[in-house]
């Protein structure tokens, strides 16, 4: 282990003679004395696992993407909008224990535009208390910034460009401000980014198809965000954060679809889509926490509204006639999110106790129209156009206890009741579905540290995978005449049992083991009827997962540190409903991240990274090797207030995605790749007193992500 010295100190004594009051006063200066200290990187908490980012050589001219790819068992795939924890196939974040509501682009964006500098820590949490959300599949990633009670002005200016197939620019300019009362920042962001994305798309069997689509993405957008923390007293806090933005996700797409029966060619068409997005989005939080001596009570409300518009136009040919067929698609859809929420933390003698409540309400109205072209006349074809309503309330309680027994065992353990009221209702079918349940979700958590060198844990919990909003709404999106995906009504949440051993040795290396078991997953189902291809959701398989991802973390000759993870694991499926073939079989990812400083003053450094997803099996379906290599340098300025970072992502072009699905009757096939090589610049401008940091407090409002 490094080692850094942690007080340094000079004395200076002064000896007066004695012989004379008028002799030179003598002073002895004493050498500085350097006491050393063990600096831990990764540690092991009760629930979680923790990536000192403070203690690491990326601490500095780092960016929030860069530090979470660092991060032991986390992977951070940018251009799919994608974070997730090995062996979980999502993840959820919080930035200071408060849940931060983005996803997919959105959320990238926003840990692009964090620095290293103020971030302290990250909590990787893999089995979630019962505290937080029972929703999903993923765990949870805690963002933990510096503290400072530093007084004043600060700000910065991030701006970045980068080169892809086609070039794209974005950046964010914010201003903190903080008293001895009032927290207070203001941010704007904005971007345009363009890519290109290639995907082919094949289905076999006695009907098949081929198809091929080239597509431009486009996609801008522009956003604001005030966040104000304000001190009543020295024992409670009010406060609030709003954002505001407006987003444009625009696609042209060429595609080319080839029909078979039978070996036999029976039609070739092309289509031209373009696809115009516009969507405004609101967001407000409001918080109150009030301390009683070693006790606390929090209380929040949050509202999210999201009303995206998209007009589709596209023409298909066939190719052998000439034929056309205009059509174009509306839809309007608007998200809707209530929730309100209570939690009380006690610490009763080293018994510390977490209790609260939460309300949610949802609401998503959809009005989807399908219009031929007839005689210059955009005429609606009521078969293919639909209006939906759905309505969904949840209703939770908690409780919690966590306990210290002496300075080797630690424990924790929880509970949580969940009861949720969804309803749809179709006006074009005037169908309406109804499902009301009540669930338990326990959470369970032991740890023994055995000497300062050996940490055992052992965790549990059982979750719920609620499907999102688009997945339940049955309007139909057609890509062409010919294609469309379709969400399923019916469609019920699924349940996952987890169960993890842990093991961090010298708060270097650490080993986890788990075992999970979920039930009656659902998952996108594609099938070709004649020449109509056609999606939805089911649920359809069970699954036992066996996992284990190994993670070493350590610095060599003081100028380079390396994070080098490994993950395996082992899926068993079992078909429960439609014709899937199960896949049984292997799953192996893993990673080098290294990071070499270049000179004394710490200035400079350069990273070297890697990683590779194996040939796996999963479910029904089986993928194809992957991978990445990125370089780039690291460059700060003026006492380390210019930030420059250059850096190539994905050099060999390895970052695609290949792989097939299996039914009984017909095998699917992907082979697709976004644009994942690219050259990033970005540069950033501290200004101010940069010992006050952003009003990051966000609030625990995980509900948004299945309006995403």
């Amino acid at each position: 282990m490094k080692r850094i010295p942690i007080l340094i100190f000079t004395l200076s004594c002064t000896l007066l003679s004695a012989q004379s009051v008028n002799d030179t006063a003598k002073v002895k200066t004493i050498e500085a004395v350097s006491l050393e200290g063990n600096k831990k990187i990764i540690e092991r908490k009760v629930d979680r696992l923790v990536y000192n980012v403070q203690n690491s050589m990326v601490s500095q001219g780092s960016s929030g993407t860069e530090i979470l790819s660092n991060t032991p068992m986390l992977k951070v795939e940018e251009d799919k909008g994608l974070l997730s924890i090995a062996g979980k196939s999502g993840v959820s974040v919080m930035v200071n224990d408060r849940m931060l509501n983005l996803s997919g682009s959105e959320l990238m964006n926003y840990l692009k535009n964090l620095r290293s500098e103020n971030i302290a820590k990250i909590e990787v949490i893999t089995t979630p208390p019962a505290k937080y959300e029972a929703q999903g599949n993923s765990g949870i990633i805690n963002i933990v910034l510096k503290k400072n009670q530093n007084t004043g002005w600060s700000g910065y200016l991030n701006n970045y460009y980068k080169q892809a197939t086609f070039a794209g620019f974005g950046g964010t300019a914010g201003l903190n401000y903080q008293n001895e009362k009032v927290k207070a920042s203001l941010k704007f962001r904005g971007y345009d980014e363009e890519k290109q994305s290639i995907e082919n798309y094949t289905v076999i069997s006695n009907q098949s198809s081929v198809s091929r689509d080239q597509r431009r993405d486009m996609n801008d957008g522009l956003g604001i965000n005030l966040s104000l923390d304000y001190s009543l007293s020295d024992k409670s806090v009010i406060g609030l954060i709003y954002d505001m933005a407006r987003t444009h996700s625009n696609m042209d797409i060429h595609s080319f679809q080839n029909y078979f029966t039978d070996d036999i060619s029976t039609l070739k068409t092309a289509t031209e889509s373009k696809h115009r997005s516009t969507s405004d989005s609101q967001m407000l939080n409001l918080y109150f926490d009030q301390k009683f001596g070693e006790h606390k009570l929090s209380l929040g409300a949050n509202y999210y509204g999201n009303s995206p518009d998209t007009n589709v136009n596209f023409i298909t040919t066939d190719l052998a006639d000439h034929s056309t067929q205009i059509v174009r698609n509306l839809s309007s859809v608007d998200y809707t999110i209530y929730s309100g929420q209570a939690d009380l933390t006690l610490n009763l003698k080293g018994l510390q106790l977490e209790t609260g409540v939460k309300y949610s309400q949802f609401s998503n109205r959809s009005d989807i129209g399908y219009f031929n072209l007839v005689n210059s006349d955009y005429i609606i074809d009521p078969k293919r156009s639909n209006l939906f309503d759905y309505d969904e309330k949840n209703y939770a309680v908690y409780i919690s206890a966590s306990k210290d027994f002496g300075e080797k065992w630690s424990a924790k353990f929880g509970l949580r009741y969940e009861y949720a009221q969804t309803t749809g209702f179709s006006a074009t079918t005037q169908s309406q579905s109804e499902n009301n349940y009540g669930k338990l979700f326990p959470t369970a958590y032991i740890s023994y540290k055995a000497n300062k060198n050996n940490q055992f844990s052992m965790n549990y919990s059982r979750r719920i995978n609620r499907p999102n909003f688009r997945a339940l709404d049955p309007f139909r999106w057609y890509s062409n005449p010919l294609s469309y995906y379709a969400g399923n009504p019916s469609l019920q949440p699924s349940f996952n049992h987890n169960l993890e051993f842990n093991y961090i040795f010298k708060n270097k290396f650490s080993a986890n083991l788990y075992y999970q078991r979920s039930t009656d997953n659902f998952d996108q189902i594609t099938f070709l009827d004649g020449i109509y291809l056609n999606s939805t959701y089911q649920n359809y398989y069970d699954q036992d997962n066996y996992g284990l991802n190994l993670t070493y973390t350590d610095t060599f000759f003081k100028i380079w540190e390396s994070n080098i993870s490994t993950s395996f694991s082992y899926s068993e499926t079992q078909i429960t409903n439609f014709n899937a073939s199960p896949k049984n079989g292997q799953s192996i990812y893993y990673s080098a991240n290294n990071t070499f400083r270049l000179n004394k003053t710490k200035t400079l450094y350069f990273f070297l990274n890697y990683w590779q997803s194996l040939p796996s099996k999963s479910g029904n379906s089986t993928s194809k090797s992957s991978a990445g290599l990125n370089a780039g340098i690291k460059v700060s300025l003026m006492e380390k207030a210019l930030q420059m970072n250059l850096s190539v992502n994905d050099i060999f072009r390895q970052g695609g995605y290949r792989g097939s699905v299996y039914f009984t009757n017909n095998t699917q096939s992907f082979d697709n790749y976004w644009d994942a090589r690219k050259l990033t610049v970005s540069i950033t401008y501290n200004f101010g007193n940069q010992k006050v940091k952003s009003n990051s407090r966000t609030v625990n409002f995980k509900e948004k992500e299945r309006a995403e």
